[in-house]
């Protein structure tokens, strides 16, 4: 399908509020609730968009951690779709020539993060290298908010949409008895308070009153998945950067700013910053790299993995 400008505001649109309602939305964008709701059927049946919740690991105080790992050829698939049933991986990627795959773990501080990094992978048959890389800040995506990747929605339409900001002073926790209920929302977060109730078994009342906590509190963020191709993006590449120590900050704050940025964060590591970059070919990937980041003061090594194929993506298996 083709997505004209209309599509594209509903898609800022539900970036700004995962759950904001249709009529909501109509009021912003200017055309009918039916329009927005139709177009929105649309787009999630043939365009993939699809609006998830994910606890925010930041305010949870989860470590983060992105792996990226080398295999003997052949053997990407098998330990990347491993890696994709491990309920503490959010995304799952295989790179390059088809023997890198990169992944995100998050786990709490005091969760199983030994025996998945120091354990069960390095006996992983026909793995040839494993390189962690704990998170230490989020400039970009995620949690942190929407990217700036084609923004139709004026500051006024994004402020008349925006949800209420989080309860700072009541802190973030999730508690056993919210997986049901976590779980449904990961596959779609726009789901009614009477279905996420068939899917928990728990009455709508107290499905209302959780979800209501939970956003308040901070504890959960709302994320769009799009499928960039449908966008005009075919180059979707992952940056491993080594930047001066003190350059870490400006250089961060810089990749933020950019458009083809849709996720960065502070890691450590010999390489210690990581980026996802989304261009429309490989030779606007080259203009990105020469004229935008290779002029960064203090980016002293960039290395590039291009995204083959997401086998786990925002917590689902693909």
């Amino acid at each position: 399908m083709e997505i004209d400008m209309l599509d594209r505001r509903i898609i800022h649109a539900l970036r700004v509020h995962g759950r904001a309602g249709f009529r909501e939305m109509a009021a912003v964008l200017g055309v009918s609730d039916q329009t927005v709701a139709r177009r929105y059927r649309t787009l999630r049946e043939r365009a993939g968009v699809r609006v998830v919740a994910r606890p925010d690991p930041i305010r949870l105080g989860y470590e983060r951690w992105i792996i990226r790992l080398h295999t003997a050829p052949g053997a990407a698939e098998p330990i990347a779709a491993a890696l994709a049933r491990r309920p503490d991986t959010t995304w799952v990627s295989i790179m390059s020539a088809g023997t890198e795959i990169g992944c995100n773990v998050e786990v709490p501080v005091v969760g199983d993060r030994d025996s998945l990094l120091l354990q069960k992978l390095p006996r992983t048959p026909r793995l040839v290298s494993v390189s962690a890389h704990c998170v230490i800040h989020s400039f970009a995506g995620g949690a942190v908010g929407p990217d700036n990747l084609q923004l139709p929605l004026t500051p006024a339409e994004v402020a008349g949409l925006a949800p209420p900001p989080a309860d700072d002073d009541r802190p973030a926790a999730v508690a056993d008895s919210d997986r049901p209920l976590l779980d449904a929302l990961s596959l779609d977060g726009r789901l009614t308070h009477a279905q996420l109730a068939t899917a928990t078994g728990w009455s709508e009342s107290a499905v209302r009153r959780r979800l209501d906590d939970l956003i308040r509190t901070g504890t959960l963020y709302f994320d769009v998945e799009v499928d960039p191709d449908r966008l005009g993006f075919h180059a979707r590449v992952l940056l491993w950067l080594a930047v001066a120590p003190s350059r870490l900050a400006s250089v961060g704050a810089a990749l933020a700013s950019h458009e083809e940025i849709v996720f960065a964060a502070a890691t450590t590591g010999a390489t210690n910053v990581v980026a996802t970059v989304i261009c429309s070919d490989m030779e606007a990937l080259y203009r990105y790299l020469t004229e935008r980041v290779g002029v960064l003061d203090g980016v002293e090594r960039v290395e590039t993995a291009p995204l083959l194929r997401h086998v786990k993506q925002v917590g689902s298996v693909r």
